[in-house]
C-alpha cells in the first residue's frame, strides 16, 4: 500500500506577512503539499484566520523589529525540532517618486524590506543548519529589475534583496551548510497592493468591474497562486541545486519593457 505524500511533506515553514496577498497564498498552498507552518504578521485578526485555515500557528509581528526574531525562531525550534524554510514576503509599498519620497518614507521602506530580510535571513541560518540545511527565499520585484518611478523607495529595496540574496546564497554555498537562498521577483499580481496601485495611478478600482477576473487579464495581472507554487517549487527538494536565483514571474513584462 502506499502513501501520498505532499512535496513539502513534514518541513516546517515560517512565512512572514501572511495575513493577506502574496504571503495568505503562500501558506495556503505550502499547507496543501504537507508543510507545518509558522506563521506571522502585524495584523493578527487576519493572520489567525490565516493560521487557522492551514492548521498552523500565528506569531504577530512586526519584521522591521530586529528583537522579534530571535523568540520566533527559538519558538520554531522547540514547537517543531527543525527549520526548513523561511518566506521573507512581508512588505509594504509606497506611491512617491524621487522627488517627493520624504526621509521618514524612505527610513519605513527599507525597514519592512531591507532590515527584515536580513534579520531573517541572519537569525534562520543556525537553525536551518542545525536541521541539515533548508531554503531562504526573499520576495523581491521586477522592480528590482527595471525600477519603477512611483515607487523610488520600493524599488530600491527590493534590489537591495536580489543582491542580498546573491551574497547570501554564496555564503552559504561556501559554508557546504546545505541552504539555498534565492529571490523571487512578481510582476503585478491581483493582491491588496496592486490594487491600491491601480486605483491610486490608473484610477481602477479592479474589484468593482463588472467582471474582475475578465479584467485582470485584459489587463495582464497574474494570480496569487502563480507566485504560491513558485514558493512551492522553491521550498521543496525539487529546487535542490537552485541557489543564488532570481526567478521572475511577469509573463515576460520586463522583457518588453527592456525591448520598448
Amino acid at each position: 500500500m502506499t502513501t501520498n505524500r505532499g512535496r513539502v511533506d513534514g518541513k516546517v515553514a515560517i512565512v512572514t506577512g501572511a495575513a493577506s496577498g502574496l504571503g495568505r497564498a503562500d501558506a495556503l498552498r505550502l499547507a496543501e503539499e504537507g508543510a507545518r507552518l509558522v506563521l506571522t504578521d502585524i495584523n493578527a485578526e487576519a493572520g489567525l484566520e490565516v493560521a487557522t485555515s492551514c492548521g498552523g500557528t500565528f506569531v504577530a509581528q512586526d519584521v522591521g523589529d530586529e528583537a522579534t526574531w530571535a523568540p520566533l525562531i527559538e519558538s520554531t525550534m522547540n514547537a517543531h525540532g527543525r527549520l526548513d524554510v523561511l518566506v521573507n514576503n512581508a512588505g509594504i509599498a509606497r506611491i512617491d517618486t524621487i522627488e517627493s519620497t520624504s526621509t521618514e518614507t524612505w527610513r519605513e521602506v527599507m525597514n519592512v524590506h531591507v532590515d527584515a530580510t536580513f534579520f531573517g535571513c541572519r537569525a534562520a541560518i543556525p537553525a536551518m543548519t542545525s536541521s541539515g540545511g533548508g531554503s531562504i527565499i526573499n520576495m523581491s520585484s521586477t522592480a528590482a529589475l527595471v525600477g519603477l518611478a512611483p515607487y523610488l523607495a520600493y524599488s530600491a529595496a527590493k534590489g537591495a534583496i536580489r543582491a542580498m540574496t546573491k551574497s547570501i546564497a554564496s555564503h552559504c554555498r561556501g559554508e557546504r551548510n546545505g541552504i539555498r537562498c534565492n529571490s523571487v521577483h512578481p510582476g503585478s499580481i491581483s493582491t491588496p497592493m496592486v490594487h491600491d496601485a491601480l486605483s491610486t495611478l490608473a484610477g481602477i478600482d479592479l474589484m468593482d468591474q463588472p467582471d474582475p477576473e475578465a479584467t485582470r487579464i485584459a489587463l495582464g495581472i497574474g494570480e496569487p497562486l502563480d507566485v504560491a507554487n513558485m514558493i512551492l517549487f522553491l521550498s521543496s527538494d525539487e529546487s535542490k541545486h537552485v541557489n543564488g536565483a532570481e526567478l521572475v514571474i511577469d509573463n515576460a513584462d520586463t522583457v518588453d519593457q527592456v525591448r520598448r
